[in-house]
């Protein structure tokens, strides 16, 4: 017995149907990775297995800048405790062979005076090498070993003052206090400018006092494979600016839009806004400069990841002239907008590719 065939024509079921509706293409989705750079501008990488830690001691003085603040002034203070710890054995040695601590000598000469017991040779100790001399005890010229310790003493105090001071006074005045004070937007945008498709970020100064010199550099960090078939974790690719050109030198006295012209020769050329969201590059924007006021140069670094970069959107004005005074708010630093115009050049392409 036949099937009794259906009134409704095959085209026109729903079988037919789906079949001609045009379908949208498929991404996969994002793998969760870690960032290369930090919002902050630290590096997210961790040294492991490092068999040659001798190397750190080689250089004593940036091991002790690197370290943190805690471990630095335990350092600084078992380094001057022990220092006087040490020569106050050796008053004490110099008093005890030369009989100064023999309580039936009451008369005769003592290589230094009013030192009667190790507590004592401990505060002489202290007085010789910070040189704060209360008068009570003092050295005499009977013992040449007594000066010999002495002028040892002077000259490691001296040492000793030289590199913890200095130590502190690096970490105190580090270049990366003043990155602080250098910001950068929450959000990257990618829309038309000038009749370009442009990648585009805004960075600041929040102080007064000017970053001479100042530079910035992009790079596109991603996972590639070479034809050779081996893969590199972090590909890192520079980026030219729109103000690369002589000596890529900025005037940052207000905030400035970096921008990127997304061109055939530029990393991004190849994504469209729905494959740029599945991608995992990131994009590290890192800026450098000379502080005007101590002369060091200091450097600030951020990054970019996917979720970051919004496209078809530019950033707010934030300058604005008051009474002859130029005037900047920083509360729309990182405001952005959808851009949106009847002219149809000025609507953001969905694909690098024009």
């Amino acid at each position: 017995m036949l099937a009794r065939k259906s009134i409704i024509p095959e085209e026109f079921g729903l079988p037919g149907l789906v079949s001609r509706m045009p379908r949208k293409p498929v991404f996969r989705d994002r793998v969760n990775k870690a960032r290369f750079i930090a919002k902050n501008g630290s590096c997210n990488l961790a040294h492991k297995n490092i068999r040659e830690q001798g190397r750190f001691l080689q250089d004593v003085f940036t091991t002790l800048v690197d370290l943190k603040w805690r471990f630095t002034l335990v350092i600084f203070t078992t380094t001057f405790v022990s220092s006087w710890l040490l020569f106050a054995m050796s008053w004490w040695l110099v008093a005890f062979a030369h009989g100064d601590l023999d309580p039936e000598r009451r008369n005769g000469t003592h290589c230094v005076t009013d030192v009667k017991s190790f507590t004592s040779a401990f505060l002489f100790s202290i007085e010789v090498q910070v040189t704060i001399g209360f008068g009570g005890r003092m050295i005499t010229e009977q013992c040449p070993t007594a000066i010999t310790v002495l002028i040892t003493q002077n000259i490691v105090g001296l040492i000793i003052n030289a590199v913890m001071l200095g130590c502190i006074f690096m970490k105190t005045a580090q270049s990366n206090r003043r990155a602080e004070t250098l910001i950068f937007s929450r959000h990257a945008v990618i829309a038309i400018r000038n009749n370009r498709l442009c990648f585009m970020i805004r960075i600041g100064d929040l102080r007064k006092s000017m970053i001479i010199g100042a530079t910035v550099r992009l790079q596109v960090v991603r996972k590639t494979t070479t034809p050779e078939g081996e893969v590199i974790p972090i590909h890192q690719i520079d980026v030219q600016t729109e103000n690369a050109v002589a000596s890529n030198s900025l005037f940052l006295l207000a905030p400035l839009i970096i921008c990127h012209v997304i061109d055939k020769s530029s990393p991004l050329y190849d994504l469209s806004a729905m494959e740029l969201q599945c991608s995992d590059l990131e994009v590290i924007v890192i800026l450098e400069g000379v502080v005007e006021t101590t002369g060091i140069t200091t450097q600030a670094r951020t990054s970019y990841i996917s979720e970051e970069i919004l496209w078809g959107h530019r950033f707010v004005p934030i300058v604005t002239e008051e009474e002859g005074v130029y005037s900047v708010d920083y509360s729309k630093f990182g405001n952005t907008v959808k851009v949106r115009s009847a002219n149809s050049l000025m609507v953001t392409p969905c694909c690098c590719k024009m």
